[in-house]
């Protein structure tokens, strides 16, 4: 399916999901990088294409609610912008560095204090 082939594309583009052929692998490593709602959209457009495998099964796929997860997903994921993600995760690193050097510090302060030594 071509519109599959499409939002693998843009979630490797714009979620950086190297991981994975198609869109089904795609999913599975994008992991929490996907809201619950994207993930549920995701899950209908994954049973979908399963379906659309076999002719009788086809018949089961309700059109109207495929159109709507892909139409759906598409819009989240072109909205994504990849600077300010890479911004985000490098700010939430130096927060991380920071905090754990602000508590080592502490601790060794209260154990100076606690000894005698300052």
């Amino acid at each position: 399916m071509h519109r599959s082939e499409e939002l693998a594309a843009l979630m490797r583009d714009r979620l950086g999901v190297r991981l994975g052929e198609g869109f089904e692998a795609k999913v599975k490593h994008a992991g929490r990088r996907l809201p619950r709602w994207a993930r549920r959209k995701s899950a209908v457009i994954v049973e979908a294409l399963a379906l659309e495998a076999h002719p009788k099964l086809a018949q089961q796929v309700q059109q109207k609610k495929v159109d709507k997860a892909f139409k759906e997903l598409k819009y989240f994921l072109e909205r994504q912008d990849v600077k300010t993600r890479r911004k985000n995760r490098l700010l939430d690193l130096i927060a991380s560095i920071a905090f754990v050097i602000l508590v080592t510090l502490g601790l060794v302060l209260g154990i100076m204090v606690w000894r005698g030594l300052v």
